[in-house]
């Protein structure tokens, strides 16, 4: 009967460490009204929802209309300064790259390192230096 008693207790708690990671998640959402990449994946227009799970340093890129989902590495930016929520892309030419996901609202300030495709992006543009080219969240 103990033993049972106390596998009950370990699923319990299971169950209740489970929902407090969950609870933990951020999730924002964009309407991106152009092409753009995170990191190697190029990504089309679209609706987008983006969700950190604040116990790794990886966000997950939803576009459910297309079945497309990507992952990315990101940093920590510190408070977000502001009360506005956008998403910042870098522009070089006609390419854009996600650089930063700004949500005040959620505590979430994330920036995006640069990947080898923006690196040599910018390279290429040096001449005209980056754009940066701003997306509401909602």
């Amino acid at each position: 009967m103990k033993r049972i008693a106390v596998i009950a207790l370990i699923i319990l708690a299971g169950f209740c460490t489970a929902g407090s990671l969950q609870a933990q998640s951020h999730e924002v959402r964009a309407n991106v009204p152009f092409d753009f990449n995170v990191g190697s994946k190029h990504l089309p227009a679209g609706k987008y929802t983006l969700v950190k799970d604040s116990t790794d340093n990886i966000i997950e890129i939803q576009n459910w209309d297309q079945h497309i989902a990507t992952l990315s590495v990101t940093e920590d930016a510190g408070t977000p300064a502001g009360n506005v929520s956008q998403l910042v892309f870098n522009k070089y030419g006609d390419q854009y790259f996600l650089s930063k996901i700004q949500c005040p609202t959620v505590a979430l300030n994330l920036e995006i390192p640069p990947s080898k495709r923006e690196k040599q992006a910018r390279t290429q543009m040096a001449w005209l230096g980056p754009e940066q080219t701003l997306v509401a969240l909602y």
